[in-house]
């Protein structure tokens, strides 16, 4: 395919990767709803609380506690970066987590509850501070934490529904949150 061709779809990506952020002007974000919605907005946050929740029902014995982590430590991660705590390459650490995860959810690799709940906490952490940045209020936090439980209930769901149905679809799905995070994170380096 010509690079003209793919052009279009380059940044489409970029933009769907920056639009979680809307509050990179500094204005924050009030109210439950605005803090629900966030985590749907943002490709790269989307893809990460799906991509914990396929992978969690795929290959976590105990599916819940990787996805109960992410929820406590995302709103950890908010909570300090509301207090002022500055987080550093906070963005490279989410296309990393998507890298990361990615892979986990293409090769089904299995972790303990323990472990799993471990990897997830610190990429959540980064999540957090992002989502941190820009809601303000425990509305808005509240809603944060509802959407992206519900992002990876959805996530277990689905990744019920894939268990020894489509373990090429699944694995493939793994590969391209984790082609996202090497795409986001190439868009970093080069930005």
């Amino acid at each position: 395919m010509k690079l003209h061709r793919l052009s279009p779809l380059l940044l489409l990506g970029a933009s769907l990767a920056a639009s979680a952020h809307v509050g990179a002007d500094g204005g924050g974000h009030h109210g439950f709803l605005a803090g629900f919605s966030h985590p749907f907005f943002g490709l790269d946050h989307l893809a990460a609380m799906l991509a914990v929740g396929v992978w969690s029902a795929l290959a976590v014995r105990r599916i819940w506690v990787a996805p109960l982590a992410f929820a406590l430590t995302l709103l950890a991660g908010a909570l300090l970066a509301q207090a002022g705590l500055t987080f550093p390459a906070v963005e490279p650490m989410i296309a990393a987590s998507l890298l990361v995860v990615g892979l986990l959810l293409a090769l089904r690799a299995q972790l303990s509850a323990a472990a799993a709940a471990a990897l997830v906490a610190v990429f959540a952490l980064f999540h957090g501070a992002a989502h941190g940045n820009e809601l303000t209020g425990a509305p808005a936090l509240a809603g944060m934490v509802l959407g992206t439980a519900l992002l990876h209930g959805a996530g277990l769901l689905l990744g019920r529904w894939l268990h020894n149905r489509h373990v090429l679809l699944a694995r493939a799905v793994g590969l391209v949150v984790a082609g996202f995070g090497l795409f986001t994170g190439a868009l970093l380096v080069a930005g």
